[in-house]
């Protein structure tokens, strides 16, 4: 792919309602064989993002992280496409995915962490998730405090792919 062939577009998104908003966005332009490619550190929003594609695509829920059973699908309510969610942390290669036998044509599949594993379909959407790390190491290695920890933005960076996003505005 040429670089004439990607649209890259970079958002702020400042805590989990607008990730989960932004989802909701991108779920109601997805289609049957869309592919979106999730990447960024634990913690980052992938799931919530996908919750939010969930909701907009109106999918059977609730869309929680696939971690412990590699994929899940979660059929339409509405007579769309079903929206397949996959864990690709521990697959090894793309053959590993192949086995999973997704149905990438007939439905919309959501991959966190398959940076490296799928990008070889015609399009495809991959988001890059990045938070800003604490401002100190020492912080950092002592042990958090959850019900205290600030809720920071989130740097989202879409690269859309091939014809099918030469049009859609994101």
């Amino acid at each position: 792919m040429s670089a004439s062939d990607q649209r890259v577009s970079v958002r702020e998104v400042a805590d989990p309602e607008e990730m989960h908003e932004l989802g909701i966005e991108l779920g109601n332009v997805l289609r049957a064989g869309d592919l979106v490619i999730l990447t960024g550190p634990l913690g980052a929003g992938k799931t919530t993002l996908t919750r939010g594609i969930g909701e907009g695509m109106q999918v059977r829920g609730p869309v929680q992280s696939p971690t412990f059973v590699l994929a899940r699908t979660h059929p339409s309510l509405v007579s769309g496409p079903s929206l397949v969610h996959v864990d690709a942390y521990r697959l090894a290669d793309a053959a590993e995915l192949d086995d999973l036998d997704l149905d990438f044509d007939g439905a919309v599949v959501v991959a966190e962490w398959g940076a490296g594993l799928v990008e070889t379909r015609d399009a495809w959407i991959e988001i890059v998730i990045e938070r800003r790390r604490g401002a100190d190491e020492a912080e950092e290695a002592a042990e958090p405090d959850w019900s205290e920890a600030p809720v920071e933005s989130r740097t989202v960076t879409i690269t859309m792919t091939g014809s099918r996003w030469a049009e859609e505005t994101l």
